[in-house]
């Protein structure tokens, strides 16, 4: 052990607990009654835990002029984010196939607009999107988020599969035509099988956007189909009532925890998703 790694070491240590302080404190006061919050103290750990605020956040709170807590508003989110992540990744998967061994005149130009899609600000899109949503009837329906995400989406995946598909040899595909593959059989039988690493890249990434999202849940959803992002927002800004700072954590806790999740359980693909297409060959 040298100065120089010991060093290091204290600095990366140093860092971590200064990331995880935060969540520290989220933790110990949604374990917290209103009586021990009143005393101020928000870094002691709770005297006599409690899971009133959990139960409260979940069940009961007041999110505006709903007092049903957090629990219909999750739901809309599961509804909402599993259908466009799943859309938005297999859209993209088809496009990165087409753009790297199906090519066509204008494939490059394409792919770069596509890019292009990628940096266009959120903000820039709500008019169109809206006009849109009305013209189709799903304004302020689930739906309608899912196709917003979707969209949104594409550029990303579409993106994340091409500069995969990339380092998958050309000859492998030549080889199935000549032995009579069609073009959705060479994707399917061929191309699917060796995408789990990217795929997982794409659903932890898109997953992550979606949940997340709160100007598309608050400009595009309506009463019944408000995105739990939009409900946290109402649960801590909302008047009714004493300040309940256990319940607020709660339920920001609660709305993170989807994705806390997704990073554990598929978290290992993702940078090796990431970088599977850094080398050709």
């Amino acid at each position: 052990m040298t100065i120089g790694r010991a060093f290091i070491y204290a600095a990366l240590l140093l860092f971590a607990l200064y990331f995880l302080f935060p969540i520290y404190v989220m933790l110990a006061t949604s374990f917290k009654s209103l009586d021990q919050l009143a005393q101020g103290d928000l870094l002691t750990l709770p005297t006599h835990w409690t899971f009133a605020p959990w139960v409260k956040a979940w069940s009961q709170a007041c999110t505006g002029v709903r007092c049903d807590g957090m629990q219909p508003f999750f739901m809309n989110s599961v509804k909402m984010v599993i259908p466009a992540v799943l859309l938005s990744s297999a859209v993209g998967a088809f496009n990165g196939y087409v753009l790297t061994h199906w090519r066509f005149r204008g494939a490059d130009a394409l792919f770069t607009m596509l890019l292009v899609g990628c940096f266009i600000p959120f903000q820039a899109i709500l008019l169109p999107m809206a006009r849109l949503e009305g013209m189709l009837g799903v304004s302020n329906t689930i739906t309608g988020l899912v196709i917003v995400h979707v969209v949104y989406g594409i550029a990303f995946t579409t993106m994340f599969f091409r500069n995969f598909y990339v380092s998958v040899p050309a000859e492998l595909v030549k080889a199935a035509r000549i032995d009579g593959a069609g073009f959705f059989t060479i994707f399917t039988r061929i191309m699917m099988p060796i995408s789990l690493p990217i795929f997982m890249v794409c659903l932890i990434w898109q997953f992550t956007q979606i949940w997340n999202d709160f100007l598309f849940g608050v400009v595009f959803s309506g009463v019944d189909s408000m995105p739990i992002t939009v409900a946290l927002n109402n649960l801590v800004n909302t008047s009714t009532g004493v300040k309940e700072y256990n319940v607020d954590m709660a339920g920001a806790i609660i709305a993170a925890l989807p994705t806390l999740l997704v990073y554990v359980v598929a978290g290992r693909y993702f940078v090796r998703g990431l970088t599977a297409g850094a080398v050709k060959g």
